[in-house]
């Protein structure tokens, strides 16, 4: 049974994740705390099925994650 101080902690979402490759078609999918090891690894707003085996659609893609580049965080 999971501690009542669970419920008070913040959670870290989820972050959803496309594999794409050469030639833009959609390989796998994934939802991690952490973005995947590897070339081709794109974050997206939502998964769907549908897309594996098939172009990604452009409105879903959010960032491309190349390595060693991060989202820098938002100035005040």
């Amino acid at each position: 049974m999971p501690s009542p101080w669970s419920l008070f902690t913040p959670r870290r979402r989820l972050r959803r994740f496309a594999l794409l490759d050469a030639a833009g078609i959609c390989r796998a999918l994934r939802e991690a705390h952490e973005p995947p090891a590897g070339k081709g690894w794109v974050e997206v707003d939502e998964l769907c099925c549908q897309w594996l085996g098939r172009p990604l659609p452009a409105e879903q893609l959010r960032l491309s994650l190349e390595p060693g580049s991060r989202p820098r965080p938002a100035l005040a």
